[in-house]
């Protein structure tokens, strides 16, 4: 079975040479789409002649990126599609355990952080759990975790989740879309990797929330964007 891995990358020439490294000790297709960056993200990434370059001329957003990542992944016949983070806080290691799963006769994997301890920031924790919690009270779908960024779908799964926003609010769409197309989902425990650099590089989280609980209620109640 064919295993592509897609991963979105928006500025991240400090990281993303040792994600690239880790992921090739792998059999996996790998598949990074460059969201515009203005480092040498682009550059770095082209070193690596085994992987997938898709460049956006602009900074469209990390669903965006992931949307046009799965759809070249769909298009070379994959089985299986790995969503995984640029920054260095997932491990390759683990995506077999994504696999074994999906080969179980799951539609879609999810990673939680939180079906083992996982040491986060107290303001980082407290809004992944309201985000958790919202998402329970609007879509409906008991999760541990939410806007995990390491996941799996099979090709069918793949092709029944159209993911139409184009920022973070992409992860809560997601799973929107699996209960909406009545597919068959599971979380496995995974390891995250903090530091300082990769908390701090999404800006303001509580603003970010704010936006993406806005794009929820809208995705729920049907409303136009």
């Amino acid at each position: 079975m064919k295993t592509t891995v897609v991963i979105p990358a928006f500025n991240e020439e400090n990281r993303i040479g040792k994600v690239l490294k880790k992921l090739l000790k792998y059999p996996y297709q790998i598949i990074v789409v460059n969201d515009g960056s203005s480092d040498n993200t682009s550059k770095i990434v082209k070193k690596f002649g085994k992987v997938k370059l898709i460049n956006n001329k602009t900074n469209l957003g990390q669903g965006a990126s992931i949307r046009i990542g799965i759809k070249s992944a769909l298009d070379s016949e994959s089985d299986i599609i790995v969503t995984f983070d640029a920054d260095g806080q997932h491990r390759a290691s683990e995506i077999k355990k994504f696999i074994k799963k999906i080969n179980t006769g799951y539609d879609v994997v999810l990673g939680s952080r939180f079906l083992k301890k996982t040491k986060l920031p107290l303001k980082r924790k407290i809004l992944l759990k309201g985000s958790i919690l919202v998402e329970r009270i609007f879509l409906g779908i008991k999760l541990s975790d939410a806007h995990n960024g390491f996941r799996a779908f099979n090709s069918n799964a793949a092709r029944k989740i159209k993911i139409n926003e184009n920022g973070m609010a992409h992860a809560s769409e997601i799973i929107y879309r699996i209960k909406e197309n009545g597919l068959k989902y599971s979380e496995i425990p995974v390891n995250i990797r903090y530091s300082a650099d990769t908390i701090n590089k999404g800006g303001n989280t509580i603003i970010r929330s704010i936006e993406v609980l806005y794009k929820l209620i809208k995705l729920r109640f049907g409303a136009k964007s």
